[in-house]
């Protein structure tokens, strides 16, 4: 069976204010393409997104505040 036409479309997905204009894709040699630097993608997500397998923790709470960066 071949798609019908209304699925092959591209339409965007609605994403948050940060990050409008990330795109992702596969190349054929199965690397993984982003517009966006990924230390910029791992701040967005650390700062949205809680971590499932630290939450069990007992010192979770401390794990999750930002440190503060030192100064020399």
């Amino acid at each position: 069976m071949a798609k019908s036409e209304k699925s092959s479309s591209k339409k965007k997905p609605k994403v948050h204010k940060e990050l409008e204009g990330f795109e992702m894709s596969i190349n054929s040699f199965g690397e993984i393409n982003s517009s966006f630097d990924i230390e910029k993608l791992n701040a967005f997500l650390d700062k949205n997104v809680d971590d499932k397998k630290l939450a069990e923790r007992d010192d979770y709470e401390e794990i999750k505040k930002p440190k503060t960066k030192k100064k020399k």
